[in-house]
């Protein structure tokens, strides 16, 4: 019996004497590790590229309204209401996108005598706005001009929803690349390798060309021209990479 326990005691003194080193070695490499990640997240190049798609414009924004004065707020308000109802159906009925009023005023004309302020009438305007196809903006300008509208604020060009969200596809891929040559340069002339990704930031998104003035008394008798243009896309991309 004492041989039996012997031998197991010797046994087991064996397997602690073969397992310490091992559990030490283990912990003694963790410092190690934390250290050579901590220098691999050190060593990071950050690029931002930079992807620009101009594409033609097919819609056009517009913002026209009616304006009165007259002697009494009542007055000129019904008078506004009964020329802003007569542009919005024509509008309904060219079946425009995106048609809402931005703005109704009503204000007191004042005039000046002998230093006193007084009260001698009252101006109203409405104003809405419309999304067309360019291609059938002049004849509905003209048109509106003869139902009652007597102001327009401001005509101007974009693209439809679908060839801004293409073109920002290919934006995107533009930066992208451009970002990985940047950071391919820098790293080459410093005799180092690119390496992964470690982070991707996005940003950018659609430059509107500006809107154009457009005064209502310039019509000829034919349809006023109106000439779409272009719109840029651009989009960003910043990368942070290892090497």
């Amino acid at each position: 019996m004492k041989s039996m326990l012997s031998s197991r005691h010797l046994s087991n003194l064996i397997k602690a004497c073969c397992i310490v080193p091992l559990t030490l070695g283990v912990f003694g490499l963790t410092p190690m590790s934390a250290a050579f990640a901590e220098e691999r997240r050190a060593r990071t190049i950050t690029v931002t590229g930079q992807g620009v798609e101009v594409i033609g414009t097919t819609l056009t924004q517009v913002q026209l309204g009616v304006e009165a004065q007259g002697r009494t707020a009542q007055e000129v308000q019904q008078e506004v209401a009964r020329r802003s109802a007569a542009v919005v159906e024509l509008l309904r009925s060219r079946n425009v996108n995106r048609l809402q009023t931005t703005g109704i005023n009503l204000n007191p004309v004042y005039t000046y005598t002998d230093n006193q302020q007084r009260v001698t009438g009252y101006a109203a305007a409405n104003v809405v706005s419309f999304q067309l196809e360019t291609s059938q903006v002049g004849t509905l300008l003209d048109d509106a001009v003869r139902a009652g509208a007597s102001r327009i604020d401001s005509v101007s060009f974009i693209a439809s929803d679908e060839a801004i969200a293409t073109a920002r596809q290919v934006a995107l891929r533009e930066a992208t690349e451009d970002a990985q040559q940047q950071a391919d340069a820098v790293l080459d002339a410093l005799g180092l390798n690119r390496g992964d990704v470690v982070s991707i930031q996005i940003g950018g998104g659609p430059v509107f060309s500006p809107p154009l003035p457009y005064a209502a008394a310039e019509r000829s008798a034919n349809a006023t021209p109106v000439i779409g243009g272009e719109q840029q896309v651009q989009a960003n991309v910043t990368l942070e990479i290892s090497y």
